[in-house]
């Protein structure tokens, strides 16, 4: 099960950050290049071992947008993108985003009270922007009926658990020097 996605990832070079080891890979970054027998395997994963009896798909910008785009054209399911930057439209919800490398503002449109929805992104590494997208959800009035992440890396996941959120990931990872290691 997810072997493409398990040989792409031990195949994916490592970029040094300082002291962060970041792993390139085409769920996480789009580089070098999106197959689509990848982005397939994953989206037949999420329609296997989600609860798709629901209104709408949310991503995040950006690398959640491949994934959710070819969930919502497998499903017929809208799609709803949380955008980086302000619309300014009636109903916008803006939220902070932390995570381990950023700050900012995080934009929800296209979501209204009762909307049964299920969340779908690419990595989780410290949970900050998971915690501002089921943050803008539930001002929203949204019920969040599963969150599915591709990758788990690092703490981000176990947090949203402690917090009492369900997660669903499909591969925990580590990477370092030597590369990315699947833990599950």
């Amino acid at each position: 099960m997810l072997e493409r996605l398990k040989r792409s990832l031990l195949e994916a070079p490592i970029y040094k950050r300082g002291d962060y080891n970041y792993f390139i890979h085409p769920i996480t970054d789009g580089v070098p290049e999106v197959r689509p027998d990848l982005i397939r395997e994953v989206v037949t994963h999420i329609i296997r071992t989600g609860n798709l009896d629901i209104d709408k798909i949310v991503t995040i910008e950006a690398m959640g947008i491949h994934i959710g785009t070819a969930l919502s054209l497998f499903t017929d399911i809208p799609l709803v993108i949380i955008r980086k930057r302000k619309y300014g439209l009636p109903g916008e919800i803006a939220v902070s985003q932390v995570t381990g490398y950023s700050k900012g503002e995080l934009y929800l449109n296209g979501v209204s009270s009762g909307d049964r929805v299920i969340v779908v992104d690419d990595v989780i590494s410290t949970g900050g922007t998971a915690l501002a997208t089921l943050a803008a959800l539930k001002a929203a009035g949204a019920e969040v009926v599963d969150v599915l992440c591709v990758i788990e890396r690092g703490k981000g996941a176990d947090r949203l658990r402690r917090e009492g959120y369900q997660i669903k990931t499909m591969l925990r990872v580590e990477a370092d020097d030597s590369g990315v290691r699947i833990l599950d």
